[in-house]
């Protein structure tokens, strides 16, 4: 009789131990489900910032600016129909158009005062910027011969420069941040400066129109 009342206590615990197994059992796994759903969130977070981001800078237009000493003063002449006056010096090719002054017909000897006759020439020059380049960039060079000294050459085709843009930004209603000064003084010459017809073509302003993709 002992022994049939030992039995069913026995099966009894062991059918607790086993519900007690189940339940820890379930419990841990929810635990784990739960810290698996957490741990992802977390990541794609991360993950969606990032992406974010790069496709945030994917859309930033990046401008490139032309390369401004790059510049051929040296390549072909052309012709504009609107440019009638013969002394403006037309050049181009695919990326940039040259117009290109006499230091004389702008400016008096050693001087960066824009001379009267000067507006007629820039004026038939700002129509043609208008007419084909409305939003180039533009740059305005300033060319010296060889003599006097290089510090002094290079200062004198900065102030030349920097007075024919004041002229643009103010009389043609350009805007001056698309300007752009650059002074060579004595370097890139496009004749010799051994003779005097030669030193007289390297004394000059250029205007330059960066026409790349403009037309």
């Amino acid at each position: 009789m002992a022994q049939l009342d030992v039995q069913p206590k026995r099966k009894g615990s062991v059918f607790i131990w086993i519900l007690f197994a189940i339940i820890a059992i379930a419990v841990a796994v929810l635990l784990f489900r739960g810290c698996n759903k957490s741990a992802p969130l977390k990541m794609n977070t991360s993950d969606t910032t990032k992406k974010d981001t790069v496709k945030m800078d994917s859309n930033v237009i990046v401008t490139t600016q032309p390369d401004w000493n790059a510049i051929d003063f040296t390549i072909p002449r052309s012709k504009y129909d609107e440019v009638t006056d013969t002394a403006i010096v037309v050049k181009g090719n695919d990326k940039y158009t040259i117009y290109s002054l006499g230091e004389n017909v702008l400016f008096a000897a050693d001087k960066s005062t824009l001379q009267p006759a000067a507006e007629a020439k820039l004026k038939q020059i700002a129509a043609s910027l208008a007419r084909r380049y409305k939003t180039a960039e533009i740059a305005v060079y300033g060319h010296t011969d060889s003599a006097g000294t290089a510090g002094a050459n290079k200062q004198l085709g900065e102030d030349r420069a920097t007075a024919v843009k004041n002229w643009l930004s103010t009389k043609a209603d350009i805007v001056p941040d698309k300007i752009s000064i650059h002074s060579l003084g004595e370097q890139k010459p496009v004749a010799t400066n051994a003779t005097k017809k030669g030193r007289t073509q390297n004394r000059s302003v250029e205007i330059v129109a960066y026409a790349e993709g403009e037309k």
